[in-house]
């Protein structure tokens, strides 16, 4: 769902390369949207702990079809931490802290079958 908005911003910075995607309805907005902008050529990382779905069987298709389709699907505290690259960023500590206690559960390693398992996967 590259609407107009989205569209100018992405010919605003012509040498953007990777997007990040979190939010609702990952059957239909964050499907969408990724796959227009896989279409774009760019790289599309869906932070799955911070997409979510009315229904879980809803969810969980679409983040499979997410990564049949080539978006790379990461944790909010993985991206977090590939983001600052390690310990020698002058914030990290400050992360860290924010970091430490344990998410709670997400409701998808149940349904999955275990980590890194999505539908269709063996």
């Amino acid at each position: 769902m590259v609407v107009p908005a989205v569209e100018a911003e992405l010919r605003a910075r012509p040498g953007l390369a990777s997007v990040l995607l979190c939010g609702i309805e990952t059957q239909a907005c964050i499907l969408s949207t990724a796959l227009d902008l896989l279409e774009r050529g760019l790289d599309v990382h869906v932070v799955v702990d911070a997409c979510s779905s009315r229904s879980q069987v809803d969810r969980l298709v679409a983040l499979g079809r997410l990564r049949q389709s080539g978006a790379f699907l990461t944790t909010s505290e993985s991206l977090i931490l590939q983001l600052l690259r390690d310990a020698a960023h002058p914030r990290f500590r400050q992360v860290q802290q924010l970091i430490k206690e344990p998410a709670p559960d997400s409701g998808l390693l149940g349904l999955l079958g275990g980590p890194g398992v999505l539908p269709g996967e063996q």
